[in-house]
């Protein structure tokens, strides 16, 4: 079996290591609460800080009037070997104190630091580690005096504010309350008791502490107390004799203290029955035995929740990203691995696994068809228009038969619409796919952590989507001019044919001559034949602009978004790879301190296992 002191001071190496990472919870139970530790709760002038010098062994608590503890203290006793005794606090974890009144002087600072000279309370505390061959494997916390009435230059407040702050630890399953209760006072009046009950009903975390035993009325005693007749605990009562204030004044030392008391008890005629179960050497021994007993009861679930943790640390590095290697190979590697990742994301939104590739299809669907139907057709084969069109086609040499170079003009007047809905119809695929490429980039997860290669991938793929713009521009542009540069004969053979035969049937002539040439209904006719081609045409544009557009941009942008940027990076230097690879500093001290949390809570576990167990 493992000694007491080395699985609770185990403990304490791994409370001081969590509260170096900040590892005090958050959502759900922290490590650090979920190792037991012990909080000292009493009133104001109850003996708290007595009770707390004569467990260490040293003067080194501040001592004064009214609210002296104003910010809890986490108080972490480490046994050492040897003679030599030390401090360190947490906020200045490169400095050894070897003089305790520097101590005691650190703790007021850093106390006002927090609260200003001023009577006013902070929930922040202070960490202080002794480390010491005279004190036991403990971690006490000191929390502010209980108190009943606010005094000058507190706010009204105060006394809420400080039952709160000794509650938000008291109430913690894992704690261990110490109740200090002066003797000299009655205990039904006992603010610790009173708040221990309440939290502690069954009384399984609560220890009674006794003090100014020294100090009670003669003729009286408090054996009812500290037998249990007066208040039962399932754990005994410890008396305790402080040091008077005249001891304090001269400076008397601890050790010398301690003896006063072992004697005091020893040659007390109501106590001395007592006097192997009362005193501060006896309440730290107390106090550990107990510690060491609820560690050992709460070794599985605190492995569980260290497990537990460990799986979610896993999960979170993961998803941000591990430390990539520092060699050429491994920054290209990774680099391209990012690239995939987000060319599987852009794939995902244009194929339909994310939203965003469907309004493509609403451009072809409703922002074509839409231009098509309000191109100003009315307008350019109006009655005037296609007799100033057709006259001015003709020359000083009007048309004999019918108004061909007239109908060409109309036509190629007609086509050259089809460009701005053509174009609009590019532009308008390009904005969304400059939209996508955004969106990937903000969706893959892997991309997050590098914030320069963000920035290089956006500029590679917008500027391939640039050149697969112009492609399609220049495509869709050619698809009109096809048009344009060969119309469809048999359309108009087709309606030559009809019109021959819709006179014959009418029994008139189809070679008069041509003198209704200008006539309105000649000149109608000529519109109503124009527009039917331009109709025609303009189905096949509905058809073929989305195809061709979907070819020159939606397609390549699948199939090489980035293998210009690709071909660019495999050229690069070493040192031009890690400049893409610039992470964000805050993810980077993110990682830091998750694998710092993975690394506390893989040793807790093994420490843990090797020493409870073996």
């Amino acid at each position: 079996m493992a000694t007491m002191e080395s699985l609770i001071g185990l403990v304490n190496r791994i409370q001081r290591a969590c509260t170096v990472l900040g590892d005090h919870g958050g959502e759900g139970m922290s490590l650090w609460e979920a190792l037991p530790s012990v909080a000292v709760v009493g009133g104001q002038s109850s003996g708290k800080s007595s009770v707390l010098e004569s467990v260490v062994g040293r003067d080194f608590l501040p001592r004064g009037s009214g609210i002296v503890t104003r910010r809890p203290l986490v108080l972490q006793l480490h046994k050492t070997e040897g003679q030599s005794e030390y401090a360190e606090f947490l906020h200045a974890p490169k400095k050894r104190f070897a003089d305790f009144a520097a101590v005691r002087q650190e703790i007021a600072d850093e106390t006002d630091r927090i609260t200003g000279k001023s009577k006013q309370i902070s929930n922040v505390p202070i960490h202080l580690s002794i480390y010491s061959p005279n004190v036991v494997n403990l971690t006490l916390i000191d929390l502010p005096g209980l108190t009943k009435v606010a005094v000058e230059g507190q706010p009204e407040s105060i006394v809420e504010d400080i039952e709160m702050m000794v509650r938000s630890y008291v109430e913690k399953p894992n704690c261990i309350i110490l109740a200090i209760s002066p003797a000299n006072q009655d205990i039904a009046t006992s603010d610790a008791i009173k708040l221990a009950r309440e939290v502690d009903p069954s009384g399984e975390r609560t220890f009674g502490v006794l003090t100014k035993l020294d100090l009670m009325d003669k003729g009286t005693n408090a054996l009812d107390v500290l037998e249990g007749r007066a208040y039962r605990l399932l754990h005994p009562w410890v008396g305790i004799v402080n040091r008077s204030q005249a001891d304090i004044n001269k400076n008397v030392n601890m050790m010398y203290a301690r003896q006063k008391e072992k004697e005091y008890f020893e040659s007390s005629p109501e106590y001395g029955h007592l006097a192997h179960k009362m005193g501060a050497e006896f309440l730290a021994k107390l106090l550990s035995q107990h510690l060491e007993k609820v560690i050992r009861q709460r070794i599985p679930s605190i492995i569980a929740l260290i497990n537990k943790t460990i799986d979610e640390l896993n999960a979170e590095l993961d998803r941000i990203g591990r430390p990539i290697g520092v060699d050429g190979g491994a920054q290209l590697y990774t680099i391209l691995e990012m690239c995939r990742a987000f060319d599987r994301v852009f794939k995902e939104h244009l194929d339909g696994g994310r939203p965003g590739g469907d309004r493509i299809y609403g451009v072809f669907d409703h922002q074509l068809p839409a231009a098509l139907k309000k191109l100003p057709f009315d307008r350019h084969l109006s009655q005037n228009n296609v007799r100033k069109v057709i006259s001015e086609a003709d020359g000083y040499q009007p048309h004999l038969i019918a108004p061909e170079q007239g109908y060409r003009r109309l036509i190629d007047g007609s086509l050259g619409y089809f460009k701005g809905p053509a174009e609009a119809s590019v532009d308008a695929v390009h904005f969304i796919l400059k939209e996508l490429v955004r969106k990937s980039i903000a969706a893959t997860e892997e991309l997050k952590r590098f914030p320069t290669l963000q920035s290089d991938i956006a500029a590679a793929a917008n500027e391939a989507l640039e050149r697969f713009r112009d492609e399609s521009r220049k495509t869709v542009l050619r698809l009109v001019e096809m048009e344009s540069s060969y119309l469809t004969v048999e359309f108009f053979r087709k309606i030559n044919a009809e019109s021959e035969k819709n006179q014959n049937a009418a029994g008139t002539n189809a070679s008069t001559p041509n003198a209704d040439r200008y006539t309105d209904n000649h000149l109608r006719r000529i519109g109503m034949n124009v527009s039917a081609y331009i109709n025609l045409v303009c189905d096949t544009m509905r058809i073929t602009i989305p195809k061709a557009v979907v070819h020159c941009q939606v397609r390549e942008a699948k199939r090489s978004l980035l293998n210009h940027f690709y071909a660019q990076i495999g050229r690069r230097e070493k040192e031009q790879l890690g400049k893409m690879l610039d992470e964000d500093p805050s993810l980077m001290a993110k990682r830091e301190t998750l694998a710092k949390r993975l690394e506390l809570y893989k040793s807790a576990r093994d420490e843990i296992d090797s020493v409870a167990w073996k």
